[in-house]
């Protein structure tokens, strides 16, 4: 099988179901931003992190694959079966998030983002996700979404931050703390 297919080189792709739409329309912005946010989730994981963590960043990948398949489908047309995402994967990122927390300090201002490269790595993905969140809202607006993407996308990137103040805590980084100046 060839990897190109010369169906796209007039600015159009097909969606799960055949609909042709521009490559433009939010529906493929959706997607594309959910596996962008896959890519950072795998550079995350390639970094010197604890095996737990890595274990759970590929089960995320799973989920947002899953998110993927689910956003890149004609709503009215499709007829395949998509793996479902369930409130257990939400759930999941909250159990995670909070067994983070319990050993971190309590947080008492904005945390800029950096400190290593893994953090940042974090952090940008954090806001990949917060992206992707804002398109599938707005997708959700005008077309069918499943409400389960969105609670996902948001509970993702607060795992994310999470993740990235672990990680300064386990390196002995400090946070890099906003203080307004006045």
């Amino acid at each position: 099988m060839k990897i190109y297919t010369k169906t796209g080189d007039k600015g159009f792709t097909s969606l799960i179901g055949g609909t042709r739409v521009p490559k433009h329309h939010i529906r493929i912005e959706s997607y594309g931003t959910v596996d962008e946010l896959n890519s950072y989730i795998g550079l995350i994981g390639d970094q010197d992190i604890d095996a737990h963590d890595k274990e759970v960043l590929k089960q995320i990948q799973d989920r947002l694959f899953t998110i993927g398949s689910s956003l890149a489908a004609d709503p009215e047309r499709s007829r395949m079966i998509i793996p479902d995402l369930n409130m257990s994967d939400v759930e999941m990122l909250e159990a995670e998030m909070d067994t983070m927390n319990e050993s971190l300090p309590a947080l008492k201002h904005f945390i800029l983002p950096g400190g290593s490269n893994v953090i940042s790595f974090c952090h940008i993905a954090r806001c990949v996700c917060r992206r992707a969140e804002r398109i599938t809202v707005q997708l959700a607006e005008e077309s069918t979404v499943d409400e389960k993407v969105n609670i996902y996308l948001n509970r993702l990137s607060d795992y994310l931050f999470t993740l990235a103040r672990k990680i300064a805590n386990a390196n002995k980084i400090a946070e890099n703390q906003w203080i307004p100046r006045v």
